[in-house]
């Protein structure tokens, strides 16, 4: 698809610059800008088992180091309210968060008192689903979210999680044991890997809907640049032209039940939280090692050190310890269009409003660029909708994006101290090519 590998190659150019960091000394984020609208991220970087092609600061977990790291946590967070921050939405990512279920509820408590927070989405591993999960978290989450990668024995067994989680179908009853239990139960599963049939992909799909979940995010397999010859090795290389041919089958599959809520998440309810909290929110906080948060157009990176990370809070300081340049006028409006059209509409209202020229002036070559490729489908007056084509489009700038972002990641852990990196080197290889959940 020539559209998908312009965009593909503009991108990998484009993030190089958007996504670069320097070292800052700094003591705390920038304040919150009066009539704007956040959301607060906090990272948990633990795992009982780590998967090294991961992305995602992580960490082998050990109790005492967790609860050390949970109560650092919470003393961030109060340092978030000092600043005037308030939030109606949090989102919990890892990492495993329910590594610790009671250090989990008491931040998410904490989080309650401290802002006008409605909905938490928090992220689980598929060995956490049970009684326990369930008693502790229902009421506290409102949206959560488990990785699987998919219910195939033979995929699970290449990417290393057979061992670590359990079979196809003791993964399916676990899921089905708490759907329900939630206001959004959604399920990530990836399609495009090199040994997956079209059959298989359907039967992933088929054994989603029967467990009852409401929510489904379809990732494609992406790895970062840093990462991509490991995966190929271990799974085999990415047919990127079969991608979009996958994407249909998934919309296809998902139509008669399901309905697109952004650009790779499909919900059998119209109200249900999704994953990308930045399409309703374009400004995010991230508290915790590893957390990356947006602000004035800046991207700012927390302390990847765990170590340094705890100095940092017991000092009093917040953990930011590398920012980006600003974005340009020209970022600021790309990155608006992904965002809004990533969620599947762009308001052409709010985007006047907010930079002072209508979207078809200031982003002239992206319009005409997607309706050029088939992507959008209509133009109201007042919203820009996407066609099935587009929202693939769409898809594929987040995926670079993602694996750029993680690029980020993983040259944040290569500037770890030897003793924090063996803490990284204890846990199991294993490719996993997902978004976070661990």
């Amino acid at each position: 698809m020539l559209s998908e590998r312009v965009i593909t190659g503009a991108l990998r150019v484009l993030n190089q610059r958007y996504l670069h960091q320097e070292p800052v000394d700094v003591a705390t984020l920038p304040g919150p800008q009066p009539g704007r609208g956040y959301v607060l991220y906090a990272h948990v970087p633990f795992c009982e088992r780590l998967c090294l092609y991961c992305s995602f600061n992580r960490y082998l977990f050990r109790e005492d180091r967790a609860r050390e790291y949970f109560s650092r946590l919470r003393r961030e967070m109060r340092m978030v309210a000092d600043l005037g921050y308030d939030f109606p939405s949090m989102y919990v990512g890892g990492g495993t968060p329910t590594i610790l279920l009671d250090e989990l509820a008491e931040t998410l408590d904490l989080a309650r008192s401290l802002f006008s927070i409605e909905e938490v989405s928090s992220e689980t591993s598929p060995n956490h689903l049970g009684p326990e999960l369930r008693s502790v978290l229902k009421g506290r989450v409102q949206r959560l979210s488990v990785g699987i990668q998919s219910f195939d024995d033979t995929i699970l067994r290449q990417v290393d999680r057979y061992d670590k989680y359990g079979s196809g179908e003791e993964i399916f009853e676990r899921i089905s044991s708490v759907a329900g239990e939630f206001h959004s139960l959604n399920v990530d599963l990836i399609f495009n890997f090199p040994s997956q049939t079209e059959e298989m992909l359907l039967r992933d799909i088929e054994l989603l809907k029967a467990t009852g979940v409401n929510q489904v995010t379809f990732y494609p397999l992406m790895a970062s640049p840093r990462t991509r010859a490991e995966l190929a090795r271990q799974v085999g290389h990415i047919d990127y032209p079969r991608e979009a041919r996958y994407y249909r089958i998934i919309a296809e599959a998902l139509a008669d039940e399901f309905q697109p809520t952004s650009a790779w998440t499909y919900s059998r309810d119209k109200d249900a939280m999704i994953d990308e909290y930045i399409v309703d929110y374009g400004e995010y906080v991230g508290i915790g090692s590893g957390a990356l948060s947006f602000l004035d157009g800046r991207i700012w990176g927390n302390t990847f050190s765990l170590r340094d990370y705890m100095s940092r809070i017991d000092a009093g300081h917040m953990s930011v310890a590398k920012a980006g340049n600003p974005y340009s006028k020209t970022a600021m409006r790309r990155y608006r269009f992904v965002t809004d059209l990533f969620g599947l509409k762009l308001d052409k209202e709010r985007f006047k409003r907010d930079f002072g020229i209508p979207v078809e002036r200031g982003l002239a070559a992206e319009l005409a660029f997607m309706r050029l490729a088939g992507g959008i489908a209509g133009d109201d007056g007042r919203y820009i909708t996407l066609t099935e084509t587009g929202r693939y489009l769409l898809m594929v700038m987040m995926r670079e994006t993602l694996a750029s972002s993680n690029d980020l990641r993983d040259r944040a852990r290569d500037e770890l101290p030897p003793d924090e990196r063996m803490l990284i080197l204890e846990g199991d290889a294993c490719p996993e090519p997902a978004s976070g959940d661990e």
